[in-house]
């Protein structure tokens, strides 16, 4: 692992990496960018999840240039979630987060929501909701049909777009959800945890934008994975046992709790 200023950071952000080499230099830079217009000190977490191009070199070539970047390198790839979870190990600041790499969500709508979320009173977990997305007409279906498959499950989640991300709350808060998921269902499993917490969700919306480059990682197996992690997470032992950790260190909610920079924390 590797970084450049981490210590200075208001907020860190995650960004998984797999075979991004046609992506990665634009949306790194115009994160980059938006950031440092807001003036908002930024630590972007990279991680070379596995990659087999250039994404790990690309990332090298950013710190060596004396961005704000700090490098994790998975050696194999285990999974979306893998790749985020080992970055957010990695962040220093109060603030933490985590997006794709894909520039599906504007720089400048990403740098938006961690200004509207370090502006809240109470521990808040802030998201966008991906409006007009430029998917085909059976992705949108899907997604309809899963977000609205997930609010019966588990009852209302305060999202309608419960994988849309960016995604950025307290890190004191990210920690307390000792979050699992290594594949597409971390996502989900923020929102699930913050309800159950008593935080609220800060959705935004944003218009969605066509992948800058590469390939979606997103395959058929991964609507199997979800169903299985959606049995798991409603009726087996995954929530139960967070729950029971959670009693045992006396912690009930969240919304007592002070955001980073409040006087009484």
């Amino acid at each position: 692992m590797t970084s450049a200023k981490a210590d200075q950071a208001e907020v860190s952000l995650v960004m998984p990496c797999y075979n991004e080499e046609e992506c990665l230099p634009r949306t790194a830079g115009e994160l980059l960018q938006a950031f440092a217009k807001r003036g908002i000190a930024l630590q972007l977490v990279l991680v070379d999840n596995g990659s087999r191009d250039r994404t790990g070199a690309i990332i090298d070539e950013l710190i060596a240039q004396g961005q704000p970047v700090t490098k994790v390198t998975v050696q194999v790839n285990c999974g979306y979630g893998n790749g985020v979870l080992e970055g957010l190990r990695a962040c220093s600041a109060p603030w933490v987060g985590f997006l794709c790499a894909d520039g599906q969500v504007t720089a400048e709508d990403t740098a938006m929501i961690c200004e509207l979320v370090r502006a809240t009173t109470a521990p808040t977990l802030a998201k966008v909701r991906r409006r007009f997305r430029k998917d085909s007409w059976r992705r949108k279906l899907v997604s309809v049909l899963y977000n609205l498959g997930m609010q019966f499950v588990f009852g209302w989640l305060g999202s309608i777009d419960l994988n849309g991300n960016p995604k950025v709350l307290p890190r004191k808060l990210y920690e307390a959800m000792k979050l699992e998921s290594r594949d597409w269902f971390l996502d989900p499993e923020i929102v699930i945890k913050a309800k159950y917490l008593g935080v609220p969700v800060l959705e935004r919306d944003v218009e969605g934008q066509l992948r800058q480059g590469g390939r979606s990682n997103v395959r058929y197996i991964t609507c199997l994975e979800f169903g299985k992690n959606i049995l798991r997470y409603r009726f087996g032992a995954a929530m139960r046992e967070w729950k029971k950790s959670l009693r045992a260190a006396g912690v009930r909610k969240w919304t007592n709790v002070p955001n980073p920079g409040d006087p009484a924390r």
